[in-house]
Order: structure tokens, then sequence, then C-alpha cells
């Protein structure tokens, strides 16, 4: 599948999952604006694509849950190229704790930075897609859009709201030529899986290694981690996707972890 001359932006691209898609949709033929909160961690991440693609990469300075900042670095990236044809809403952070526990600030952040940041990147390209006819907006979902665990209730929910958010997107933008989907991971080794893994163990009160052995990948049919690579895979799947066949529809990639 190629994404040639297409122009792509993924935010929280700077590192694991999103910089693992761009990359991927640079070596497919896309332009890639690399959208991260760390302008500095982002141009490193073009300049590191743009070495093995010359001149494909372009790093974007975006907070997601700032309505300002996303428009701003969406009219950068039409200034530059003209065109969003691809969206994915990858900007994700993660915290941990029990309902009773868990500050309404941080609940608030989590909501902000997952549902907040993927309407609003949505909001922002799909007026360019609608004038050209077509695109492709990809959010990035979780196992948690189908299931719960628990100490994930910002989490969970705010997975859950991007399942409807896409379906919306889907209905609204399919007879304007925009396709819309989600991307189900389930734990992917990045340092936002290894930053629970000690704060999992004591809430939970075993070790480390329980935590990633039981909670993590007890569920998985092989006890294997989904990488980085294979979500970049999806991502592409779904972005060079030819037709509306698949729009509204979503994609759980999990070893087994959740097969709904």
């Amino acid at each position: 599948m190629k994404l040639d001359t297409k122009v792509c932006l993924v935010t929280g691209a700077a590192s694991g999952i999103g910089l693992a898609i761009a990359k991927r949709y640079a070596q497919a033929g896309a332009r890639v604006a690399i959208a991260d909160l760390k302008l500095e961690a982002a141009q490193a991440a073009a300049d590191a694509i743009n070495a093995d693609h010359p001149d494909v990469a372009l790093a974007v300075a975006m907070d997601v849950s700032s309505e300002e900042q996303v428009e701003a670095g969406v009219a950068t990236v039409v200034a530059k190229w003209g065109a969003v044809d691809v969206l994915v809403s990858n900007a994700g952070i993660q915290i941990v704790n029990p309902v009773e526990q868990f500050a309404f600030a941080d609940w608030k952040r989590m909501l902000a930075i997952h549902l907040d940041g993927a309407f609003l990147t949505s909001k922002a390209v799909l007026p360019h897609m609608y004038a050209q006819g077509s695109g492709s907006i990809i959010l990035m979902g979780s196992v948690h859009s189908k299931e719960a665990s628990p100490l994930k209730s910002a989490y969970v929910t705010a997975k859950h709201g991007l399942m409807g958010l896409s379906r919306v997107i889907a209905k609204e933008g399919g007879p304007k030529g925009v396709r819309s989907n989600v991307i189900c991971p389930g734990f992917v080794r990045t340092p936002l899986v290894d930053k629970q893994i000690p704060e999992q163990a004591k809430e939970l009160g075993i070790s480390e290694e329980e935590v990633v052995r039981k909670v993590m990948l007890g569920q998985t049919v092989d006890g294997e981690f989904t990488t980085v690579e294979d979500i970049a895979e999806l991502a592409l799947f779904f972005a060079a996707f030819p037709s509306n066949a698949l729009t509204g529809q979503s994609l759980t990639a999990s070893h087994g972890w959740s097969m709904t």
C-alpha cells in the first residue's frame, strides 16, 4: 500500500507509536508532519526521517488540547504542502488511580488530551479534506476502547469516547469522501506503558514482573507485547485503503488480549 505525495499529520509523533507511524508513512511515499508538544523532540524526529527520505518531514509544535495551537499547526502544514490527506490523532498520556482517589484535575487532563485532542484535530482538518473530496482520519484508541481495567477510569472513558467520535465523523464525512477509523492496540512497550508498570505494581500490591506477565500479557495468546511496527502497519492500511468500505470500523491489535 502506498501514500505517494499524500500529506499526513501525526500527533504525538516525536516518539513511540506516533513516530513509528510517521516513519512508515514516509517509507510509503508520504509527506509527514510530526506534531508534538515538545518541538525540539519533533524536530529531531523529523530530521531523522529526512535523513532517510529527504524533505518529507516537518516538525510542528502542538498541544492538542489547545484549539489555537491545533489550528495554527494545521495551518502551517497546509501552507507548506497545500493539503492534509491523513490525520492520525495519536497524542495521549496515562494516569492510573482508583476512582475514589482519581484527582478531578487528572480526569480533566486525560479527557482533554485524548478526547478534546481528537475532536480539535479532526475539526481543523475536515474543511481541507472536504474541499478536496477525500481524506482519512485515524484515531488511536486502545483495547480499552472496548474493554475496561481497574485504575483506568479516565483512560477507558476517553478511549470509549473515541469510538463514538469516529463513527460520527464516518457518517458525516462519508458522502464527502472522508473515512474515519479507530486503531485499538493492546499493550505496546512504549514509555507510556513502562511508566504504568511500577504504578500498577504499587496500586495492586504485586511485583512489576507480575504486572507485565499477568496484567499486561496474561490475556494474550502468546505472552507477547504488540509492537509499534504492528500499529504502524495498521495505520498505513487504513490511510491507504481505497474506498469507504471500512469507514467507521475499528481494528484491535492485541495478540488476542481482546477479541471483541
